[in-house]
């Protein structure tokens, strides 16, 4: 047989099947449709900010040394004196120099107390109005801030949250609150990606977001003509002598784009990790979409092997089948991918990330990425169909369609099946054993891949079984249909245990993170319970601002509340009296603190640690360098000065809440810090009068209620807060592994499909013997439940396994209450078989409408 032929052949059986290839090709198509649309999803974020930085970036920029990307945790901006704009402007080679202001501690209302920011994470930026603005916004309405009492904002803030002009927004800065009407609105050159700004003059924002005026948080400096960014950059350095930061445009725009960057590779790896899935998925159903076709077409490969064809040219034969469709598939899902992204982009929008199409971008690498997956992955799952296609003798051209199985080959994937889930089995054992937390991830990694994959191979072996026990319970109620429904799924072991993996990978993920999120839930809840002896939690966004912090003191003193606890984390630089040296943030806080949180030590009494001049150390820490209590240890505070104290209490590290902590007295804190760099409490705690809960918790929800950011949570409201994240996490995830299940139904489909096709003339003779056309669907559906019912099992009960090795690791970390969420569970057990019912509908459509004499009369 020529290449001709092998090609010409291959052509006449793929459109021969082309239902069935499309449904093979569906599966090829989401999953490469999902890695290139989380590729331009990606890249297009990557470009919208890369404008952003570009724009925005001076030729170069001159801020302070100590300046952090993430801003300052006292509330106040870095700041330097203006003196030092006036050395820059002399430097060589300088057009312009500007002082700016800018911070993105601050909250923005509107009249109606409002939060004008972004509710997506994105930062709410206040500053001055300078020429550089102009690189990246347009007034379009109004006019630049003048005076105190005049604010301009960004048009995409006004319209989302219908401002104009006239309106009054106040600003809730660390130095206090303050007031200003709307003058102006300017408009993004480029997309914004969901950033509140707000500008004032520039009097108004040295004085209410750094506290004092003649200072700027940078120096933005225009270089002159024919000067380079990186002369200009030299020249500045060496007229301004001090702790500064220099960068040309490029290095401040690579400065953002690697904060951003690294949030951007987590959400492209992990989506990209849920196509990974989803192809897994897409491999068992190309396997069994092949190995069906193979089966059906015996016969004819029989024919083909007597006329002259060599087991090569049988083989490639099938190849070029299954490279015919991954390039369809391919081809297709790199435009639908595209679509996808842009999919995302409008959803991102809608959620407050304003991402434009004008953007979209799509590498070159994309689309080659998408099909090389795509006709790779492809291929290589036919290949084993196609092996077994080359073996096929002339002299089945003699047989029935349809080969006896291999027996030799059954035993041997048995033995491989069981000797993978009995170390798997063992691996995770090991990871439950683990004393670190560290070392078991390594065992349960290792476990999961075991289990999974022997799980698929000795899937023929625990069909048999498995499927007769849900029969005895599910079908057996349905009479001579129901048997017949369970001898059609025993009648090719393979061909279910196979249809049936690739629904058990997607639910096996799902129960393992159910039953860790549950855990997570259920252990913090119960350590909340033990640990937490506050009654009030209170929390605000980038920390509590100080007037907030006034306002929940003053409510102490209402009569309802017995004590509030400031928390404020503490920056320092720690020397062991053998001389290692440790960053550590220390927790600097009022000694009611010790009654709000309670803490076992395991050395010394914590209310010693919040005498003068003492701390506490946590258990691993003080075991870690040999460490007791009378031991003095060497603190050097943060931009403040250098004490030494003594280790008072040794705290138990078996806890959820603040494992590690080192405390101290606030006023310890205040005694080595200047008042302008204490940080902002990071949150507080109060407690209620005996039978005064329901006032002390108004009295406190009232006294902040003028700040939309700080919320007074009860303990009942802190548990639900921790549901709800977990909660929002788990749906994310369940929402990507839908991808992976819809493939896995199109699994199911496209089995039943070829395997009414390959019983046609059995169909045909029970039609003629008096089966109705409603039981032959029913017999069909049931079927399609039992095999889906089979892969929920097993991916149930191998995912709760996953889930309570991982959950013993969490232990580790102080998460040790493990709960299965049965609820869930059942749920998805039962919607599977809706899963299977659905599936069937068009398979046991197309089987009740055949003709049966010509069902009869089918070879």
């Amino acid at each position: 047989m020529s290449a001709n032929t092998v090609m010409k052949t291959s052509l006449r059986n793929f459109f021969a099947h082309k239902g069935r290839m499309a449904l093979s090709a569906v599966a090829v198509l989401l999953s490469v449709a999902f890695v290139c649309g989380t590729l331009v999803f990606t890249d297009t974020m990557d470009t919208t900010f890369d404008k952003l930085f570009a724009a925005t970036s001076s030729d170069v920029t001159v801020s302070p040394k100590a300046a952090k990307s993430e801003g300052s945790d006292t509330g106040r901006p870095e700041s330097m004196p203006a003196s030092a704009l006036t050395q820059v402007e002399r430097a060589h080679g300088v057009k312009s120099a500007e002082g700016a202001v800018s911070s993105m501690n601050v909250t923005v209302v509107d009249a109606d107390n409002k939060n004008m920011g972004s509710e997506n994470g994105a930062p709410t930026i206040a500053g001055n109005w300078t020429h550089n603005d102009l690189r990246s916004m347009d007034i379009t309405s109004g006019h630049a801030p003048r005076g105190p009492t005049e604010v301009m904002v960004d048009s995409d803030t006004a319209k989302k949250h219908h401002l104009k002009m006239g309106d009054e927004l106040r600003t809730i800065a660390a130095t206090g609150d303050f007031r200003a009407k709307i003058v102006g609105i300017a408009s993004f050159k480029v997309t914004n990606p969901g950033a509140a700004v707000v500008y004032f003059d520039t009097a108004t924002a040295q004085r209410e977001l750094i506290g004092r005026t003649g200072r700027f948080t940078q120096i933005n400096v225009a270089a002159a003509t024919g000067v380079s960014d990186s002369a200009l950059k030299q020249n500045v350095a060496a007229s301004l002598d001090g702790p500064y930061k220099f960068q040309t445009q490029k290095e401040a725009a690579d400065a953002n784009r690697k904060d951003v960057g690294e949030f951007m590779d987590v959400i492209k790896y992990a989506m990209l990790g849920f196509a990974g899935i989803a192809f897994l998925v897409g491999i068992f159903l190309i396997i069994n979409t092949f190995s069906m076709l193979v089966a059906q077409r015996t016969r004819e490969i029989g024919l083909m092997r007597a006329i002259g064809s060599s087991r090569k040219q049988v083989n490639r034969s099938v190849l070029v089948e299954a490279l015919l469709l991954g390039v369809f598939g391919s081809v297709i899902g790199v435009g639908a991918g595209v679509g996808l992204a842009v999919g995302l982009m409008k959803m991102m929008s809608a959620a407050g990330m304003d991402l434009s199409t004008d953007d979209l971008t799509v590498r070159w690498t994309t689309p080659v990425v998408g099909l090389l997956l795509g006709i790779v992955v492809t291929v290589l799952a036919a290949y084993v169909p196609a092996r077994r296609a080359g073996k096929v003798s002339p002299m089945a051209a003699l047989r029935d369609a349809g080969t006896p199985a291999d027996v030799k080959a059954g035993v041997v994937r048995a033995l491989i099946g069981l000797v993978l889930t009995g170390g798997g089995g063992f691996a995770l054992y090991t990871a439950t054993q683990a004393a670190e937390a560290s070392e078991g991830s390594l065992w349960l990694g290792v476990g999961i891949v075991a289990t999974l994959i022997g799980f698929v191979v000795i899937g023929p072996l625990l069909a048999g079984g498995v499927v007769r026990v849900i029969s005895a319970v599910l079908l057996r109620m349905f009479g001579s249909v129901g048997r017949m429904a369970e001898r059609n799924a025993l009648r090719n072991p393979r061909r279910t245990g196979a249809t049936g993996a690739a629904l058990m990978i997607g639910l096996a993920l799902v129960a393992c993170l159910s039953v860790v999120g549950s855990s997570m839930v259920a252990s913090a809840t119960s350590e909340l319970d033990k640990s937490v002896g506050a009654d009030f939690i209170i929390e605000g966004q980038n920390g509590l601002k100080p007037q907030a912090a006034e306002a929940l003191k003053k409510a102490g003193g209402s009569g309802y509340v017995s004590h509030v606890t400031e928390v404020k984390y503490v920056k320092t630089k720690l020397t062991t009296p053998d001389g290692t040296k440790e960053d550590e943030e220390l927790v600097a806080a009022t000694p009611t603190y010790a009654q709000d949180l309670r803490r076992e030590t395991t050395a010394g009494e914590l209310s010693a640690a919040y005498g003068k001049n003492a701390m506490s150390v946590g258990s691993e820490f003080a075991e870690k360098n040999h460490l007791k209590v009378g031991d003095t240890m060497n603190v050097a505070f943060e931009r403040g000065r250098t004490a030494d104290l003594k280790i008072a209490a040794i705290t138990s590290d078996d806890t959820t809440f603040d494992k590690g902590a080192m405390y101290i007295n606030l006023t310890t804190a205040e005694q080595y810090l200047p008042a302008d760099r204490l940080p902002l409490n990071g949150m507080m705690f109060a407690k209620a009068e005996a039978g005064k809960a329901d006032q002390a918790y108004k009295a406190l929800k009232s006294s902040v209620a003028s700040d939309p950011t700080v919320h007074v949570k009860d303990q009942t409201d802190y548990k639900q807060t921790l549901k709800d994240q977990i909660g929002q996490l788990l749906n994310m995830i369940y929402g990507l592994l839908a991808l992976a299940i819809i493939v896995a139904v199109l699994g199911v489909v496209n089995t039943l499909a070829l395997s009414v096709v390959e019983r046609t003339r059995e169909i045909g003779l029970m039609r003629a013997i008096g089966l109705s056309r409603r039981q032959l669907r029913r017999m069909i559906r049931l079927e399609s439940v039992v095999i889906a019912l089979f892969g929920a099992l097993l991916g149930l009960g191998l995912g709760m396994g996953w889930g309570a090795t991982a959950q013993k690791l969490l232990a580790l970390e102080g998460l040790d209450v493990l709960e299965i969420p049965w609820p869930t569970i059942i749920g998805v057990f039962v919607g599977s078989a809706f899963v299977g019912l659905f599936a069937a509908l068009i398979p046991a459509f197309r089987a009740g409408r055949m003709n049966v004499l010509n069902a009869i009369a089918t070879e």
